[in-house]
Order: structure tokens, then sequence, then C-alpha cells
């Protein structure tokens, strides 16, 4: 069986073979499906989570591996115990990374956040609770994490954030949503 990662805020499972296989039980596809929806939607009712926040999750079984970067650390333990009191889920390996406290770096997730969603052309994504451009900022440097709808979008995402004055540099990780 192959894992299911959800990357955050969007609803996109990507079969992941560089995760490998999980030595759990083997949990029946309509469970782990059942899983992969409540992991979901329980981190998505995270009253701390933000658009300078990225969760991603991977159900393999009964067990959930929860990756990715958070800018509060009572998030990060957060996420891991609604995910660990939902019905069916036996382990949680809590893998997700608090980021270090920085003025520097709050300044520049602000003008990010400026400069992507308040552009015009992208003022669409600025529209839904949870926003599908993430924005992660570690000393300086800054990714990109989530989905947009075109290439286009994706590229004028990461010239805005480039834009960004004090930034090092920029990754930009987002995807372009399949038709």
């Amino acid at each position: 069986m192959k894992a299911k990662l959800l990357v955050f805020p969007t609803l996109l499972l990507l079969a992941s073979a560089a995760w490998g296989q999980s030595n759990q039980t083997q949990a029946p596809p309509q469970a782990e499906d059942r899983l992969v929806k409540e992991v979901r939607h329980q981190i998505l009712l995270l009253p701390r989570l933000s658009v300078f926040d990225n969760l991603e999750y991977k159900v393999e079984g009964y067990k959930v591996t929860l990756v990715g970067q958070v800018t509060n650390p009572t998030l990060k333990s957060d996420a891991e115990n609604v995910v660990k009191h939902i019905e069916g889920v036996e382990q949680v390996d809590n893998r997700i990374e608090v980021l270090p406290t920085s003025p520097m770096d709050d300044n520049l997730r602000l003008k990010m956040y400026a400069a992507i969603y308040g552009y015009s052309a992208l003022q669409k994504y600025a529209m839904p609770v949870v926003k599908p451009i993430r924005i992660i900022v570690k000393s300086g440097h800054a990714t990109l994490e989530g989905v947009v709808d075109s290439e286009a979008d994706k590229n004028l995402a990461g010239l805005r954030a480039n834009s960004v004055p004090g930034v090092f540099s920029v990754t930009n990780n987002l995807r372009v949503a399949k038709d």
C-alpha cells in the first residue's frame, strides 16, 4: 500500500514512494481513507493554524506522521493531540519543526504576506479562510508552500516574495493544481 501525504491547505493527496512502506498493520483502504479525511478535518480546525504555518501528514495503516513548520510551539502539540484522539489512530510520529522566534522573521512574514496577498493578480488566494499559499520564514530564508491555479501564479508569487527587502532567499515549492 502506498503512503498518502496531504499538504495543507490543499486537498491534494500524493502517493509518496520516498516515505517507504510502513511496518504497521495494514489498514483496509476505506479505513485509511477515513483516517486521511478525519486527520485533515481536525488539523484544519486548529485555532492557531495560520498562513505562516505549513502542516503536512501521511497516513500509513493506523500510523500518522506529522511534518512541516509552525511558528507557535503550542500548535505542534495541539496537532499531535487532536490526531492521536482520532478513532483508529494507533501511533502519531510528530516531526513538526517549531520555527525559532525572531522579530526579523516576523517582519519578513508580514511584508511577504502584503507583497503576495496584496497584489491584485494574487488577491483571489486571500479569499479562503485557510490560505493556499503558505509563507514559511526561517532565519531570513523564505519558502512558499501550497497550491496555486497556474504556473503563472506560481511564478508571480515567487517574484513577489523575492521583491521583499531583507529576505536572503526564497524557495518556491508551490504546486500547480491539476484540473
